[in-house]
């Protein structure tokens, strides 16, 4: 088995940890966009950025371009997503082999979904079955730091709550050493399921996901999608603005400013940003966290 190296990027040295997720850009234009958020959010050093990978590998050749150019360009520590829907085990293990000799040491192992348009989630007859079997396949092959999700409200596919708990278990004895959840908006919701967690035997951080709603109808959709409760609350507050991006801006900044500053002061120091490649709201939500950049926080140490 390959040895890991150490991460690249530091941490950003006031206790607390970031992440930030991005998904390959489809054209030009859409890069741009991925390249001045990368940028923009780079000086808060992150503990690490994830690139995702579409349903089936679809996004493959784009999750890799983007990967190989943010350890060519920048101080990052990329994690590159995998899942194993619609492919062989050989297949997937060459993806896991050309992560490694890219130079790629974290990747976040994803079981996936289904394709649109293919009626449920079923698991290739060479492939592997689940994010558990996934995760070890990752481990056989070289000494990864693998992350893996976790579902506060429990996946869509699962049973229950506890047959959830159970995957997660099984990730994590198969070699996963961090857990990210899925986007929520109602914190005493993950507080009541780490207790579940931590029950289960389960001693790795589990990251709370956090999702700005610059758009509500398209995080509603999301939220709808992977059986997240979108709260009553929530949703008054964006009645009206329809037409109107720039109260939306702030009501979006006032939403987030309460959630994360209620999970901080309850004892959170991990925090992951499903960024949907906007850098704004991310850099203004980790600016009241404390989080500042590297140049600007050498300034005032100097003063």
């Amino acid at each position: 088995m390959l040895k890991t190296s150490n991460n690249r990027a530091e941490g950003n040295g006031n206790g607390l940890n970031v992440s930030f997720e991005f998904f390959p850009p489809k054209n030009e234009k859409m890069e741009e966009t991925l390249w001045r958020s990368i940028r923009r959010l780079e000086p808060l050093s992150p503990h690490f950025i994830s690139v995702t990978y579409g349903a089936g590998g679809s996004t493959r050749a784009r999750t890799h371009a983007t990967v190989a150019r943010i350890l060519e360009e920048t101080a990052l520590t990329p994690a590159a997503h995998l899942t194993c829907v619609g492919a062989t085990r050989e297949e997937v293990d060459a993806v896991i082999g050309d992560y490694w000799s890219l130079g790629v040491r974290h990747i976040v192992a994803l079981r996936g979904d289904a394709p649109q348009g293919e009626g449920g989630y079923r698991p290739h007859p060479g492939g592997y079955a689940n994010g558990a079997e996934l995760v070890a396949g990752i481990k056989r092959i070289a000494d990864f730091e693998v992350s893996v999700s976790a579902y506060p409200e429990k996946h869509p596919d699962s049973a229950d709550l506890a047959a959830d708990i159970d995957m997660l278990k099984a990730k994590i004895d198969a070699g996963a050493t961090r857990a990210i959840t899925q986007f929520f908006f109602d914190n005493d919701l993950y507080f009541r399921y780490l207790d579940r967690v931590r029950a289960a035997g389960i001693d790795v951080p589990v990251t709370p996901g956090f999702i700005p709603i610059l758009n509500f109808k398209q995080v509603a959709k999301f939220a709808a999608m992977c059986g997240t409760h979108m709260p009553s609350r929530i949703a008054a507050r964006y009645e009206g603005l329809d037409d109107d991006p720039e109260t939306r801006k702030l009501v979006a900044a006032t939403i987030a400013a309460e959630q994360v500053s209620d999970l901080a002061a309850r004892g959170v120091s991990e925090f992951h940003f499903y960024t949907l490649n906007r850098a704004d709201l991310v850099f203004a939500i980790c600016h009241l966290l404390g989080l500042r950049p590297r140049s600007v926080a050498n300034k005032e140490d100097a003063l």
